[in-house]
């Protein structure tokens, strides 16, 4: 189904359901062709039962299918947040410390309880 990305490492790590939006995951393609190094998923689709989902008042970005997370730092962070600036990607967490480091990316229209665009540290 993609060129680059398993469903297996897509779907719901909680009840291994798919989820993600097929416009998003055009650009999420788009990106990794452009950039031309692997994409290790930390983080896609995640039910509303996921237990990450679960802590919070209203399901998130991931909940939506328009969510994921990459392992990356260094070189191929900042390669990584310039492209996905250029491809539409209007909501940017940064995770760069320690040994899980990530960046989120998602592709949300502006709403009261989650403005965009918005970059975040974790």
């Amino acid at each position: 189904m993609y060129k680059y990305f398993s469903m297996d490492e897509l779907k719901c790590q909680h009840c291994g359901e798919q989820g993600m939006d097929e416009a998003f995951m055009v650009k999420v393609e788009a990106l990794r062709w452009e950039l031309g190094f692997p994409f290790v998923v930390t983080s896609a689709y995640r039910c509303k039962d996921h237990i990450i989902e679960r802590k919070k008042k209203t399901p998130g970005a991931h909940a939506s299918g328009h969510a994921i997370d990459i392992a990356v730092s260094g070189d191929q962070a900042h390669r990584l947040l310039d492209a996905a600036f250029r491809v539409g990607m209007t909501g940017i967490g940064v995770n760069q410390k320690g040994n899980n480091r990530f960046i989120h990316l998602d592709d949300l229209e502006w709403d009261e309880s989650r403005p965009r665009p918005w970059v975040w540290s974790y």
